[in-house]
């Protein structure tokens, strides 16, 4: 499965300067752990939980599951019988065993250029123990589920980890989602409490986030689901200027009008004056939840994602110190936001479990102007940088100019993450934001996985632009025809996993069902990610997106991904979406979405122009049938194209069906207008 040795031609690699301090400083090394990662799991594990705290040892099998639905109920488990708690080895152990009080935890920058906070490892103990104990003096107990919907401050960070000290359950909900989305949530979860902001500014754009909350508390009343009790922090009004643990007010905006309900809400500040610094932790078990997290399903209610104790705990550590290679001296910053999953593994516990200090950013890449990231870059001397491959394509339509307005000299490594990198955007990131001289890890995972599932290592992987390259530790993958059979050698397919890892999904909240549904009915055996895969002849795997975005035209399996990327290419064309469109003969026909870049208008001579390069670079079954103008996409919130309104835009269905993710709204009914009626 993993290739005796790494290919040498058409690859790149980390520098010899990386492989002298890299945890993993050769592909040979890699092939050794990983083998014993899959044939040795206790052991390799094992070692790993070594250095952590346990309050008891676990008994039993270190990892113990069933994959096959016709054998019997699916689990996982993962050191049963030991326990542990979370925030005690993310904070408590950083801070008096391995004597990392005074280092840096979080660097915070602000919406605002110069609204600051630094908060050391010390401080942030202090205040999520705190926080802890209002916790407590509210009735949050062991097993109680808290919905947080906060913007991107040090709170939530102690929000979340004061609720995880007390074995309380969070499950946090974006301040980007609307109050529909969240009374779903809240309700899904039987939330007993909800933590929230008087608002937050995103670019210069003002949030009012307790109105948006308010209106969710309302919908969860009205459906029978009242909440007693909402705690507001004052992040914009005046009390925020008054706290010592705030920044400067930069942001303040005393006119904010923050509705208030004496009967429902509780003040942050308020509810922490005389609130003692110790909090005993919670010992939990090793299968406890510890936070459950949504995701949108194509069809129905957002799926209550549940993950556990110690194994998300020892997989997002460890992928966390491999993956981005971590060192003691290293600057990380995840642009993320924690209401995703993301934010979850790569801002809070993957690196608060090393030791890391992290960049916290409450804004834009683009605000107050598109050098922002590169400015912050240059400010903190970020070292591991990790961001979206939107991000990157949206800042390649600017050019290199405001990138090379700073030095980056700091920068050693990057990353990306949510989707599949179009290797012209690889290749952006790769030669103009890190000048040729920092490996880029394409990181392929889900909410599902915890962390890391497919990625290379910075110094140990030689890289293929916008290829995953090989599996992490402990996960094996496998591609599978539609008839359910293992493909050897090169192929292309759907994209399983033979067994599992410490950080996969337990279950899908209260529908244990509708998790064997979704990730373990139609291959039996196997957790099925509902992405498709291709694997080259070197061994190497590319990420092709999800499976319904693999077309079947005239019997030819095509990754739409693969069309994006040929589109993209033509200097007319700032980014693609492809999707099927049902075909008479073909089974499946072509239709592609192009958004131009500024100043280009377009016409029938591009249109051939399209067709032409696609047809050249892919071959002539892969020639779109239909070319539309699309002035924007639909996107989450995180910034990733919903090719599933785009087929039903192409089909002209109106039934959209989850649209709660949606970023902007407004661009559906402009690509109803625009769309094509016959194949071009």
């Amino acid at each position: 499965m993993i290739p005796d040795k790494a290919p040498k031609e058409n690859v790149y690699h980390g520098s010899e300067e990386l492989k002298k301090e890299a945890h993993i400083p050769t592909f040979e090394k890699y092939k050794e752990l990983y083998l014993k990662s899959v044939d040795s799991p206790e052991e390799f594990w094992g070692d790993i939980a070594k250095d952590f705290f346990w309050k008891t040892k676990h008994s039993g099998q270190f990892l113990d599951y069933n994959f096959d639905v016709t054998k019997g109920q699916i689990f996982i488990k993962c050191m049963e019988g030991a326990t542990t708690n979370i925030c005690y080895n993310l904070l408590d152990r950083n801070v008096h065993e391995r004597k990392l009080g005074d280092k840096v935890a979080f660097y915070w920058e602000g919406n605002e250029p110069g609204d600051e906070l630094t908060v050391t490892y010390r401080e942030l103990l202090q205040r999520v123990c705190q926080f802890a104990n209002v916790l407590k003096s509210q009735g949050v107990k062991k097993g109680d589920r808290v919905s947080i919907y906060m913007p991107m401050v040090v709170e939530l960070v102690v929000a979340m980890l004061a609720c995880v000290r007390i074995g309380a359950v969070h499950s946090i909900v974006f301040a980007g989602f609307s109050a529909e989305s969240l009374c779903e949530r809240i309700m899904d979860s039987q939330c007993s409490l909800l933590i929230t902001a008087d608002g937050f500014y995103r670019g210069d754009k003002l949030i009012n986030l307790k109105v948006l909350a308010d209106e969710a508390m309302q919908k969860c009343k009205d459906k029978g689901f009242p909440m007693e009790k909402c705690i507001m922090l004052k992040h914009l009004s005046k009390e925020a200027e008054e706290s010592p643990q705030s920044p400067p007010a930069k942001r303040a905006c005393p006119d904010l009008q923050v509705p208030w309900n004496p009967e429902v809400d509780l003040c942050w500040h308020t509810l922490l004056r005389g609130s003692s610094v110790e909090c005993e932790p919670e010992w939990c078990e090793s299968e406890d939840p510890l936070f459950i997290l949504y995701t949108s399903g194509s069809t129905g209610k957002p799926k209550g994602v549940l993950h556990t104790v110690s194994g998300y705990m020892l997989y997002t550590a460890t992928t966390f110190k491999l993956v981005f290679d971590h060192q003691p001296d290293d600057i990380y910053w995840c642009t993320a936001d924690i209401g995703w999953i993301t934010g979850h593994s790569y801002i809070t516990y993957g690196p608060l479990a090393n030791g890391a200090t992290s960049v916290l950013f409450e804004g834009l890449p683009t605000y107050p102007d598109v050098s922002r990231m590169w400015e912050i870059v240059d400010k903190y001397h970020v070292t591991k940088f990790y961001t979206a491959p939107t991000a990157i394509r949206m800042l390649m339509k600017f050019g290199s100019e405001p990138v090379q307005k700073y030095k980056r000299e700091s920068l050693k490594v990057l990353g990306t993450v949510g989707e599949p990198i179009n290797p012209e955007a690889w290749q952006w990131y790769y030669n103009v934001v890190g000048e040729k001289r920092c490996p880029i890890v394409d990181t392929f995972w889900q909410t599902e996985t915890g962390g890391h599932v497919m990625t290379p290592l910075p110094a140990a992987t030689p890289m293929k632009p916008g290829s995953a390259t090989f599996p992490f530790f402990g996960v094996v993958p496998a591609i599978l025809n539609e008839s359910g059979e293992e493909l050897e050698g090169p192929g292309e397919g759907y994209l399983v996993f033979k067994q599992p890892w410490p950080g996969v999904m337990r279950t899908v909240f209260g529908n244990h069902q509708r998790f064997e549904t979704v990730y373990f009915k139609k291959f039996p055996g196997y957790y099925v990610t509902g992405d498709g895969c291709r694997r080259d002849k070197d061994g190497y795997y590319w990420i092709t997106g999800r499976i319904d975005d693999m077309l079947n035209v005239s019997g030819h399996l095509l990754s739409t991904a693969e069309v994006e990327s040929a589109l993209v290419e033509h200097e007319a064309v700032a980014e693609a979406a492809v999707v099927g469109r049902p075909h008479p003969v073909k089974g499946e026909s072509l239709y592609c979405f192009v958004t131009l870049t500024d100043g280009v208008t377009y016409n029938r001579t591009l249109e051939a122009e399209l067709k032409k390069q696609v047809r050249e670079k892919i071959g002539a079954i892969a020639t779109p049938d239909y070319i539309q103008d699309a002035p924007g996409l639909p996107k989450t919130r995180s910034g990733k194209i919903m090719r599933r309104l785009l087929r039903k835009i192409a089909c002209n269905e109106r039934d959209l069906g989850d649209v709660s993710t949606l970023a902007d709204s407004t661009v559906i009914e402009q690509l109803f207008q625009n769309r094509c009626g016959a194949a071009v």
